[in-house]
């Protein structure tokens, strides 16, 4: 996984991939110095986020989706798109729980935690589990925030469930499609583990 994080970037797709982790980093001090200091805390936290893929070793396409919806996480929060949108909340817990799952998987793949990572069935089952247990952490997260740092965060119980559902869903989604279309770039996987994974 290191190998694949100091990578140079190959082609446009993987140097606008890493353009959007500038990004993201210097949206830290933009939402530090022109909003609250607890928008910048949001904001930075979407950072080690959008680093994931980079361990990972995605493709590039999936890579610039990860990474866009995770700063339009953060930034929904900033300027209260939450509150201001009706169901823009389940949008984005829909993408992005999805993404943040799938990239989790790959990880664990790496780290040799999930074995068989190739079959197909393995994507479909761990995928949303892993979409389900991202999903109960961030409301884990959103209560804190409440209980602990500012009221001004929007938790209820009608809330946080429809939030659960909707990671749940789009975990579904994305298990889907990466069990069609592989996100892993092939040249990162190592040969002799290729051939000893399932393909079905």
């Amino acid at each position: 996984m290191i190998e694949n994080f100091l990578r140079p970037p190959r082609g446009a797709g993987e140097w606008l991939a890493d353009v959007l982790r500038v990004v993201g980093a210097a949206s830290v001090l933009v939402a530090f110095l022109w909003w609250e200091p607890t928008d910048g805390g949001v904001v930075a936290a979407a950072v080690p986020a959008m680093l994931a893929p980079r361990f990972a070793g995605v493709r590039a396409g999936f890579d610039i989706a990860y990474g866009a919806v995770v700063l339009i996480a953060a930034w929904s929060n900033v300027l209260d798109l939450y509150r201001r949108l009706p169901s823009w909340d389940l949008v984005v817990h829909f993408a992005a729980t999805g993404l943040i799952a799938a990239v989790l998987f790959v990880l664990l793949c790496r780290a040799e935690v999930i074995a068989s990572a190739r079959a197909r069935r393995v994507r479909l089952v761990m995928i949303p589990l892993l979409g389900l247990a991202v999903s109960a952490l961030w409301e884990i997260v959103e209560w804190a925030g409440k209980t602990f740092v500012t009221d001004t965060i929007f938790v209820t119980y009608q809330d946080t469930i429809g939030d659960i559902a909707f990671g749940g869903l789009g975990s579904i989604a994305v298990a889907m499609l990466v069990t069609a279309v592989p996100i892993e770039r092939t040249t990162a996987l190592p040969k002799e583990k290729e051939k000893a994974w399932p393909r079905n």
